[in-house]
This record gives C-alpha cells, structure tokens and sequence, in this order.
C-alpha cells in the first residue's frame, strides 16, 4: 500500500516521542545533556558524509546561499518557529522555559526528520510502489532520535510527526514526476545539499550556534533546478 513508509515512520517519531517523555524527567540533567549531545555529533557526521557526495561544490554552495537569501526574504525559519508557538499555546503550554524547549524540539526535529536523502529517495520508491524499505530504515532511526531528543525538549519533537506526514506524503503522491526530474547527478547535488543543511541542524543541537536552518529549505528546491540548467 503506497503511504505505508510514510505511516511507520510517522507512529515511530510518536512512540519515540512518548518513551523520551516518559524517561527523560527520571534522568540527571548532565545525562540528558550528554545524550543531546551524541545526537548532535551522530547528525554532524551524517552532514559531512552528506555534503561530500557532491561532484562539484558550486551547486551546493550556490543553492545554500541563494536558498538562504530566498528563505529569509520567505521568512521559512520565523513560519516555522511560528507554527511550534501555535501548536505550543494549542496544547497550552506557557511561554517560560518549557515552552521554548517545546519550539526548538519541534523546528529541531522536524528539520531532521524532513532533510536528507532517505526522505526524498524512501518516499519515492514507495509512490513507485517499488517498496519501503528505504522508509522502514529511516522510521526506525527517526523513532530512536525522537525518544533521545524527547527526553531533553519534550512533547514538541512528536509533533514534527506532521511535518514527517506533509513533506514524505507529498513526494510519495508526486513520485511519478520527480523521477524525471531526479537523475543520480542530482540526486548527489542534492543529497550534498541537504548534508549541509544537516550540518547547521548539529550546530544548535551541540549548542554551537543557533544557524537558521529553516532559511535554508529553499535551497534543496534550488539544487535540482541549477543541476538542470549547468549540468546537463
């Protein structure tokens, strides 16, 4: 059934999110932290492994930093710290500390679970009806950094579920036309692309800088569409 990997992973982000919830008040504040951070030193090397799969560095860094501009000019990254606020005072949260765990969990984790290769590659094999494996992998890792992340920022990690339901759902329905779109060429540029991205994901969960990653969404757009005009 075509929308069953997208459905795994969407209950495996809301079971990881509730075992981190249930845990993670029972354990020292020092733990959490540490288990943060092995998340966050775990999605810089899935970014560097990433970015290097590019074959030339100018699609990359050009599609990031136009991606950026346009995403800024977009304001992506406010939309979506936005839509936490909304879900946040929806579920009654207040506005204190708790709250803004409850907003970083939810852009944090919904940029994770929505950036990289499995996303785009899983969800079209499964739209093609050519299986979900690529999906069921990436549900069971998801599953597991949602309980880790849970336990440090709260209920919000489990509602980038919607997020995980929107963006997989629609490559799923649009598998048909993407795969005309999606050689190997770029799909590389476009992998690297997202490394990067991930890279600035690693950077707030290690609590290096607070990089606006949402800002650069736009770019995994503009990857593809600069690989097809100069590459080809």
């Amino acid at each position: 059934m075509r929308g069953l990997g997208t459905a795994v992973n969407v209950a495996t982000v809301l079971v990881g999110t509730g075992a981190g919830v249930l845990v993670g008040p029972r354990l020292p504040d020092r733990l959490r932290t540490t288990v943060l951070q092995g998340v966050g030193l775990v999605t810089l090397a899935l970014g560097i492994a990433n970015a290097t799969r590019t074959r030339n560095l100018v699609f990359p860094l050009a599609a990031v930093v136009a991606g950026g501009a346009l995403g800024e000019l977009l304001r992506v990254e406010d939309g979506l710290e936005g839509l936490g606020a909304w879900l946040r005072r929806r579920l009654g949260v207040e506005e204190d500390q708790e709250g803004r765990r409850f907003v970083e969990g939810f852009v944090s984790a919904s940029l994770l679970f929505c950036v990289g290769p499995l996303t785009i590659l899983g969800s079209m094999s499964d739209g093609l009806g050519r299986g979900i494996e690529q999906l069921l992998v990436k549900a069971a890792l998801d599953g597991s950094v949602a309980l880790v992340l849970a336990s440090t920022l709260g209920v919000g990690v489990g509602l980038s579920a919607l997020c995980v339901l929107v963006v997989q759902g629609g490559i799923t329905a649009a598998a048909g036309l993407l795969t005309e779109v999606l050689d190997d060429r770029t799909v590389d540029e476009l992998t690297a692309t997202g490394g990067i991205i991930i890279l600035g994901i690693a950077l707030r969960l290690l609590d290096l800088k607070q990089v606006r990653v949402g800002s650069f969404l736009p770019a995994l757009v503009l990857a593809p569409v600069l690989v097809s005009l100069f590459a080809r």
